[in-house]
């Protein structure tokens, strides 16, 4: 089992930023991938980015390329999300997701995904 955590979520004014962290624990070494995806009430869950945990390389929908960049450290364990800019309809529950071998490259879809934070609400305020 891998564990996550996430940390880093609260107030942001529109036009700032935000750095959100994710630690992981447990099975660590089965991680393949890690991943970061939102949601809104009565939305569905947002794919952002997404990192090998193995190799470091990343990948983001056309939507947030420029805007997003996710990072890992490993010694740490530790996922980390970097996002500018932010407008008032990103506020969300920002969660951190992780999945072992046998799933797509890059998940990009919330059912890709095996583990899961308990979240962190980004406000985003006008």
């Amino acid at each position: 089992q891998v564990q996550l955590v996430e940390s880093g979520g609260g107030l942001v004014q529109a036009g700032g930023s935000l750095r959100l962290s994710c630690a992981a624990s447990g099975r660590t070494f089965t991680i393949a991938t890690v991943a970061w995806f939102r949601q809104t009430p009565g939305e569905a869950r947002e794919f952002l980015a997404a990192i090998r945990w193995s190799t470091g390389t990343t990948h983001y929908p056309d939507s947030m390329k420029g805007r997003i960049t996710i990072s890992r450290d490993n010694a740490k364990n530790m996922i980390i999300l970097e996002m500018n800019n932010l407008k008032p309809y990103e506020t969300a529950v920002y969660y951190c997701v992780a999945y072992g071998g046998g799933g797509p490259y890059y998940g990009t879809v919330a059912s890709d995904y095996d583990y899961w934070g308990q979240g962190t609400q980004v406000t985003v305020s006008k």
